[in-house]
């Protein structure tokens, strides 16, 4: 083992192995090791410009007892920023101690150097390397040591009803519903970033814990130690980036459905809200109102004159966003000129076909900067020109006809080695251009990755179905993403994929979302509604009328009763602007979520590390959504303080469990009451 300081950043060399341990940012660093002599220069999540830190790094010799019972003296290296401390044996064991208490340590048996006081012999090492034939890529095994009653939250969207990741499996991969962003934040009170794209999986055992990526020319992480997981949040998208400023015309309710087909449904949807004097902040224009999946262009059999449209919805006051796909028909007007430059995604063998729904296509290649020039102009002509404010980047994971990611490849390398960060790449394909206009950008998009927050990503969960099932993996979803650095997240209300609008148990459900979804960053109606009987608008096989479109989904969709309590939600949401606009400027400052779960808020109460059916809108609001058909009544955990039941004024002390009634008119919501708030 070889030891250097490097002004201020330790640097090691192993059996082949080149490492780097510097500091970044404050009580943080990062770690780096390869097998390839140098690294790439590829900071990944790591983009901001951090101050600079004034490390201490020691290299220094320890006593060793070998085999004859003498006394060998090994070298040892360690570096310290701030409270946190990461110490290296002779071996390359790594090590990490906030304020001198371990809390985290590689996990290694293979005889001399182990650490352990259990078995050595298993020749099991802290960083397998395993080289790929034919290629500089390897394949990549990190494990730790699993601490006893730990807990781990963040890690992006995983369609599961376990927040707490203890024990879990977890794909490192982008699917339609499953979201990648690989931040951990820890009870022990640190952070940790897998700063590496490729595709792999992490397991958070109860024997050790082990990141795997699939192909990799290095192994890159970032540690962060606080003593709350707000400073935790901070100390990230310090180092990742913060989310912009979130316009105020956009903190209302944004409306859409499977689909508009034509401009007259869209503009008598938005002069029916007129008339009911309800303010939607945005209309969406979804899919399939274009020719062919790649002609990023309206249908004009459908769409004659959008930029009057749009005119139209400016006046009411209704910015319009329109989907944007990333696959390309073979049938496109763009797809010849697209391949030939390279500027689609390539297959490693076999037919070039990449997704096959409603079309022969091929996805674009994001990574390649010709590509997102080429697309930009396309959709700024056709659409951004037009009046059009915003893009849907819908299937941005992309979604595969197949996930086989062995067999695609980008521009900047095997999709193994880069596609996590596929969708951040897609959605800089618009943000790059249009936050030249120095205006906030505001995107939706169906996945992320680390550091997506600073693209104007809103993120919404994906085509989850109308279960109540799915309405619970939800909520976890959005405080997980939250405390992965993602704070604009939101879903579809009631679900995406409904059978039957007309059956009470899917209306009751609805209800339970939508009061949900006013109590979280985006309030957005959608779904694809059946039943499936309206016929489409006419016999072709491609263009803007032929494919399906689902039963209306405005407010007033549901009957009388459910109207009223929506228009009733509404009004609540409307009356929180001000706050809602805090917590927006909270998310842009340092990172927090607008759903938080209960121990952000209060991480002294170990009753709130264990919960996962209520959360924090902020400081200010305790929510306790519906998750059960049929549910009138609930439990709701109060942490210390005084609590105002909203529906009843009714003040509870806290501290305890308290059961209150939630018929459907009302979903269980607790206004903190405290100095300040």
């Amino acid at each position: 083992m070889k030891f250097l300081n490097d002004n201020g950043a330790l640097v090691f060399y192993h059996n082949g192995e080149m490492g780097r341990i510097e500091p970044w940012s404050k009580d943080s660093v990062r770690i780096r090791t390869t097998m390839l002599g140098k690294f790439n220069g590829n900071d990944w999540a790591l983009t901001e410009n951090i101050e600079t830190i004034h490390s201490s790094v020691k290299i220094e010799k320890e006593n060793h007892w070998v085999g004859d019972g003498t006394i060998d003296q090994r070298e040892v290296a360690s570096i310290t920023n701030g409270h946190i401390k990461v110490v290296v044996n002779f071996v390359g064991i790594i090590s990490f101690y906030k304020d001198d208490k371990l809390f985290l340590r590689e996990y290694y048996r293979m005889y001399d150097g182990t650490i352990s006081k259990e078995s050595r012999c298993l020749k099991v090492i802290n960083r397998q390397w395993k080289g790929i034939i034919g290629g500089t890529d390897y394949s990549l095994n990190v494990k730790f040591e699993s601490n006893k009653g730990e807990k781990i939250f963040g890690m992006g969207q995983y369609q599961q009803n376990d927040m707490d990741l203890k024990g879990c499996v977890l794909e490192l991969a982008q699917r339609n519903s499953q979201i990648s962003v690989p931040f951990a934040v820890s009870s022990l009170g640190y952070g940790f970033l897998w700063n590496n794209p490729a595709v792999g999986r992490v397991t958070f055992g109860k024997n050790y814990t082990e990141w795997i990526a699939s192909s990799t020319k290095e192994m890159d992480y970032w540690i962060t130690v606080a003593d709350s997981p707000k400073q935790i949040l901070a100390n990230y998208t310090a180092v990742t980036g913060h989310a912009d400023s979130f316009p105020e015309d956009l903190m209302g309710l944004w409306q859409c459905k499977l689909r508009y087909r034509t401009q007259d449904e869209v503009l008598t949807v938005a002069r029916q809200y007129q008339k009911e004097d309800i303010k939607i902040d945005q209309i969406v224009i979804d899919f399939f109102h274009w020719t062919v999946q790649g002609d990023w262009k309206f249908d004009t059999q459908y769409w004659p004159n959008p930029k009057a449209m749009v005119d139209e919805l400016h006046a009411m006051g209704i910015k319009v966003i329109v989907s944007v796909w990333p696959s390309v028909d073979r049938k496109s007007e763009n797809f010849g000129p697209m391949m030939e430059r390279g500027l689609l995604i390539k297959t490693e063998r076999g037919a070039a076909q990449t997704y096959d729904y409603q079309g022969d296509c091929v996805e674009i290649d994001p990574f390649n900067p010709e590509t997102r020039k080429y697309v930009w102009e396309v959709c700024k002509k056709n659409y951004y020109d037009l009046g059009i404010d915003a893009f849907w980047l819908d299937n941005s994971e992309p979604d595969y006809g197949v996930y086989d990611f062995e067999n695609y490849r980008y521009c900047d390398g095997p999709a193994l080695s880069i596609s996590n960060m596929y969708p951040q790449m897609y959605s800089r394909l618009f943000y790059d251009e249009m936050s030249k206009e120095n205006r906030p950008v505001v995107n939706l998009l169906r996945c992320a990755w680390a550091g997506s927050q600073k693209y104007g990503n809103v993120v919404w969960s994906g085509d989850v179905p109308s279960t109540f099932e799915a309405f619970a993996d939800q909520l976890q979803c959005g405080l997980n993403m939250g405390l992965a650095g993602i704070p604009w997240w939101t879903t579809d209300i009631g679900g995406f994929m409904t059978e039957d609008v007309n059956d009470p148990d899917f209306k009751n459900l609805l209800i339970r979302w939508y009061q949900f979804a006013v109590y979280s960053a985006v309030m957005r109606m959608h779904g694809d509604r059946g039943p499936y009987n309206i016929p489409p608008l006419d016999n072709r096989d491609w263009g803007g009328g032929y494919l399906h479109t689902g039963q209306p989904n405005e407010l007033w969709s549901y009957g009388e009763d459910n109207y009223k309590i929506m228009k009733k939600y509404y009004d609540i949401r409307i009356s929180m602007h001000e706050y809602i606009k805090k917590l927006y400027e909270e998310a842009h400052r340092n990172g927090s979520p607008l759903m938080r779960t209960m121990f952000y808020e209060f991480p002294e109460d170990e009753k709130c590390w264990e919960l996962q059916d209520q959360y924090m809108f902020g400081e200010k609001y305790l929510v306790a959504p519906i998750l059960h058909l049929n549910e009138f009544k609930r439990d709701v955990y109060l942490p210390d303080g005084e609590w105002i039941l909203t529906s009843t004024g009714e003040t509870y002390t806290g501290g305890l469990t308290v059961a209150v009634d939630a018929p459907i008119e009302y979903t269980p919501v607790f206004e903190r009451k405290a100095i300040g708030l």
